[in-house]
């Protein structure tokens, strides 16, 4: 078979490891007593205030509001009202006396459950999770998930892997043609994959009879490379059943033509010339070749003549003609 230097491969189609689900935040407990719902929610209502006259103090809103949290804490427990906060933030790590979200395992205050890059809240939405840390869609899947070879994006569902790269199945096509593989595979050549009609029309030898690409078994003649059934006679189509061929040009002729196309053929016999060869008339002549048409015996060189396209002896010619 032909010797290439590209070999079949096939395209294994398979999926990555599982995209992980998006996971959803556990709903916003509701348990807190009703006292410290209201009461949280007249600090709401003063927090402007709080942070004006902070301003003019010189104190943080923030510390202001951790006081008075404290504060409200310490009346409840005097009312006989406990108020144990609900968790820890993960995020901020001060306590959780409001809503709560639960997630990775943690809680969260809603507002600080946060995407890791883009800082988006995660609170309403489905998230990723990768590391221990919380993405929202996008940015887990320009992090994380593999890259198409041909157009650089993420791979978000299945993924083709071939040629040691990865690629989304819809963009793993003939780099000439742009068809998809079907089951016939692929061919491979410097790093690229063709489909078997362009990577023969491309890179496979041509058949100097035929100029179709050779693919199967072939003869190397005449510095390039033949279909068997193309290496003929160039003039008569013939093959060559003695094993041997003559070439003129850079074609192969048998040894009837070839010699006819040099003007070696005998114009006695009509055979080619191969050894002692004599030239007469602009022709050429197998020494035993060269008769008197009438007597047929042995001409030489000097002492013939010629008549109408024949040769005769001198005798015979004084006798025929004269």
């Amino acid at each position: 078979g032909v010797d290439t230097t590209a070999s079949l491969l096939s395209a294994m189609s398979s999926t990555p490891v599982p995209v992980p689900k998006p996971l959803h935040p556990s709903p916003p407990r509701t348990e807190a007593a009703w006292q410290l719902d209201e009461l949280l929610a007249d600090l709401g209502h003063t927090q402007s205030k709080l942070a004006a006259a902070g301003q003019g103090a010189g104190v943080p809103t923030e510390s202001l509001l951790d006081n008075m949290l404290d504060s409200l804490t310490q009346d409840l427990q005097e009312l006989g009202i406990t108020a144990a906060p609900t968790g820890v933030c993960a995020a901020c790590c001060k306590p959780i006396a409001g809503k709560v979200l639960t997630a990775l395992g943690k809680t969260w205050h809603p507002e600080h459950f946060t995407c890791a890059r883009c800082g988006q809240e995660l609170d309403k939405g489905p998230f990723f999770e990768q590391g221990g840390q919380a993405f929202c869609e996008e940015d887990y899947h320009q992090a994380f998930s593999p890259r198409c070879a041909y157009c650089a994006g993420a791979i978000r569902e299945k993924v083709l892997t071939a040629l040691e790269q990865t690629w989304h199945p819809e963009h793993f096509f003939c780099a000439h043609c742009g068809k998809v593989f079907g089951d016939e595979g692929f061919l491979e050549r410097n790093g690229k994959p063709y489909c078997h009609q362009d990577f023969l029309a491309m890179f496979a030898p041509k058949c100097q009879g035929c100029e179709r690409p050779v693919t199967d078994n072939y003869l190397s003649a005449l510095q390039g490379v033949w279909h068997t059934e193309c290496f003929v006679c160039t003039e008569c189509l013939s093959g060559f059943t003695g094993g041997s061929f003559f070439e003129l040009e850079g074609r192969p002729y048998c040894e009837l033509h070839f010699h006819q196309r040099q003007g070696t053929i005998c114009h006695g016999c009509g055979r080619p010339v191969t050894g002692r060869c004599i030239t007469a008339a602009g022709r050429r002549y197998h020494p035993e070749h060269f008769t008197c048409t009438y007597c047929l015996g042995r001409l030489h060189k000097g002492t013939f003549r010629e008549c109408g396209d024949k040769m005769y002896c001198q005798p015979c010619h004084d006798k025929l003609f004269v």
